[in-house]
């Protein structure tokens, strides 16, 4: 089984720590959401987890080996990464972007395989980009490139997925459906771990909150057990309702602490 764990990470940034003893796992059949105020670490602590930034302590282990060795291209085949910033370094076609996500399995533009054509085309078929498939980006509106980015991640077909803000810029159709697209990939047997700013949303979707503040992890759980006024108050510094409907958790920020 492809796991991701890390254990006791602590990052440094100068004389500022980012990270301090913050412990996480992923595995395929769950959706882990990460929630915390800006700067409470959440980018860091993915990357360090990914072996994407230097640690000054712990562990991260990825199909039981050290992320922070394991080369680069055999990771990708593992986990895919969403980061929270993703510029375009030209204006290629939707297909073509989306297409990148194969290059891990040795796959290279204008020269895809039957299984990476087809891994393509069903990421551009779940993230509902078949009308704009041959447009050029920069013909795109910031929540069309949002989807395509993602398509990107999907064609990976890695067993897990790590995104920062994947429904960042997005409006509330398709954040919906992109935490949609999160559940039918972990549903089907992938792993997916997420950073996201919309706690209703995470409690719909998600396994497991993991929630931050002050670069620590202060709750892990199920939302119906570490969801709870006094965890938004005491994680966010504001007031808060919160209680259960039919689809699941209502909240709704009151006021500033």
């Amino acid at each position: 089984m492809t796991e991701l764990v890390a254990k006791d990470i602590t990052v440094d940034a100068g004389s500022a720590t980012l990270v301090r003893d913050a412990s996480l796992t992923l595995s395929p059949g769950e959706l882990v959401a990460i929630l915390g105020p800006n700067g409470a670490g959440k980018t860091s602590l993915l990357r360090a987890a990914l072996g994407l930034l230097d640690t000054s302590g712990g562990t991260a282990t990825l199909a039981g080996k050290d992320v922070a060795t394991m080369p680069a291209a055999e990771r990708a085949r593992l986990v895919s990464y969403l980061p929270q910033r993703r510029p375009l370094a030209w204006p290629n076609t939707v297909r073509d972007i989306v297409a990148l996500g194969r290059f891990a399995h040795g796959a290279a533009l204008g020269k895809l395989g039957p299984q990476d054509a087809a891994a393509v085309a069903s990421a551009i078929s779940a993230c509902d980009l078949e009308a704009l498939a041959e447009r050029n980006a920069d013909t795109l509106s910031g929540g069309e490139i949002a989807r395509v980015h993602f398509a990107r991640a999907l064609a990976a077909s890695a067993p897990l997925l790590v995104a920062d803000e994947p429904t960042a810029a997005l409006d509330p159709l398709h954040q919906l459906g992109i935490a949609e697209l999160l559940r039918r990939f972990v549903d089907a047997g992938g792993g997916a771990l997420v950073v996201l700013h919309d706690i209703a949303l995470a409690a719909r979707f998600a396994d497991r909150l993991l929630w931050m503040r002050h670069g620590q992890v202060v709750a892990a759980g199920p939302p119906a057990e570490t969801l709870t006024r006094e965890r938004i108050r005491d994680v966010y510094g504001v007031h808060a309702h919160v209680a259960t409907d039919a689809h699941g958790f209502d909240v709704r920020i009151e006021a500033a602490q």
